[in-house]
């Protein structure tokens, strides 16, 4: 049995109904529930379900819809890795000059790639590395600004 708990969201897990039955019941004697039978969405992700195989998946797309919008980046070029293996960043790419550093300062890269660590987390693993080798740029470029 799986219990997640997140301030009055429950949601319930098992390979038996019954044992979901039984703790429905004493939760319910407890507390006021509202009791969902097949839970479609939880915490702003959807859970999509493949009976016939018995998979979960979980769902973020509406998160990361908004997150696109939010930084402008709807016209971005789609790819099917979040970064390729044989892509190489480098802090010798970030702006050198003043007016290029200047109008870096009004860029929300911090936000933008927390925003997208959020989504690592909830569901999306697959974006780990890139993130990583994101951020150790990212605090390597805050490091040299105030130097």
């Amino acid at each position: 049995l799986f219990l997640s708990l997140y301030v009055d969201d429950i949601l319930l897990a098992s390979s038996s109904k019954d044992e979901i039955f039984i703790i429905k019941g004493k939760l319910n004697f407890e507390f006021k529930m509202k009791d969902i039978d097949v839970v479609k969405r939880i915490l702003g992700m959807y859970i999509v379900r493949n009976k016939s195989e018995g998979e979960l998946f979980l769902s973020q797309y509406g998160y990361i819809q908004k997150v696109v919008e939010r930084f402008r980046m709807h016209k971005s070029k789609l790819v099917s890795t979040p970064l390729g293996h044989l892509t190489k960043l480098s802090i010798a790419k970030a702006p050198s000059t003043k007016k290029e550093k200047r109008e870096m300062c009004f860029i929300p890269y911090i936000s933008g790639v927390g925003s997208i660590m959020y989504g690592m987390v909830c569901s999306r693993p697959d974006l780990a590395y890139a993130i990583n080798i994101v951020s150790q740029l990212l605090l390597w470029g805050m490091l040299m600004q105030t130097m």
